[in-house]
């Protein structure tokens, strides 16, 4: 006879990121069960203590924000600009990416009013900034942020309604060194996010249409693009450019090996991947 966990054995386990091979074990009978239940509990909750105190005593800052410093670090040292905008944009600006109301991702924004909402990524700011600089800067021009966008997207294991993004990108970029440009632009992010053993796989966007992913054993990672492209006019962009976004809590979950994006991400019932209810 083979007894699962129950339900709420199984949650429990799930948000102290348990592996999956114990969160697949079966038992002969329910004394069994939870006796083992109690004591890998009490060692997940022994490791979560042994974190936390970590992160007071040495750490002192989770795992979201040292990666942020450490992409950001890096890519200033390639040459690209860091810069920060608004969360807030205009429906106009909106617009522009998504063309029209009908669009899958329109559902999925937070509106504040009929006129402005959260972001639900950060090109639109990153084109706007685009089209300032290149009649300030030569080109190429490299610049970046990191900052959070919002989604109402499905919650669970991958997927988070505030989730932060990091935009890489260059305009200017030679139409014959854009592939190339691409390959590094993901290179650098995953070397200072220090994961390896990724491949890159052509996918299509319901907002840029032709994409380049980033990917390890299927679990999407980040996604490039590149122009011209359709969007371009809108914004009065007419150079060809490359650009790539991640989620940072996703590099997060294959960098540390957790199954649970919560965990990683900003929290009241996390901090730095322990769940607090210990």
């Amino acid at each position: 006879m083979n007894i699962p966990w129950t339900e709420v054995q199984k949650q429990r386990l799930k948000e102290f990121n348990a592996p999956p091979e114990l969160l697949e074990m079966s038992f002969t009978d329910q004394k069994q069960r939870n006796a083992k239940f109690q004591e890998i509990e009490q060692v997940l909750v022994n490791r979560g203590k042994k974190r936390l105190n970590y992160l007071r005593q040495e750490k002192r800052r989770p795992s979201l924000l040292e990666l942020q410093e450490e992409l950001a670090a890096a890519l200033r040292q390639k040459g690209f600009v860091q810069v920060t905008t608004p969360t807030i944009i205009s429906k106009t600006a909106l617009a522009k990416m998504l063309t029209e109301p009908d669009h899958p991702l329109w559902e999925q924004v937070f509106w504040l009013d009929d006129r402005r909402c959260l972001r639900p990524m950060l090109a639109p700011n990153l084109y706007s900034l685009w089209r300032s600089l290149e009649r300030i800067w030569v080109k190429p021009i490299r610049i970046f942020e990191i900052g959070t966008c919002y989604r109402k997207e499905s919650q669970g294991a991958q997927h988070l309604n505030e989730f932060t993004m990091l935009n890489l990108t260059e305009l200017g970029t030679p139409m014959e060194e854009r592939d190339q440009r691409l390959t590094e632009m993901a290179q650098w992010v995953m070397e200072a996010a220090k994961i390896d053993n990724y491949t890159l796989v052509e996918e299509t966007s319901v907002v840029y249409g032709k994409t380049v992913d980033v990917v390890q054993d299927q679990f999407e990672l980040g996604s490039g693009a590149m122009g011209p492209h359709f969007l371009d006019d809108q914004w009065g962009i007419f150079d060809p450019w490359v650009g790539i976004g991640f989620g940072l809590e996703r590099l997060l979950m294959v960098r540390e090996g957790v199954n649970n994006v919560q965990s990683v991400a900003k929290s009241l019932s996390y901090l730095d991947g322990v769940r607090l209810n210990l």
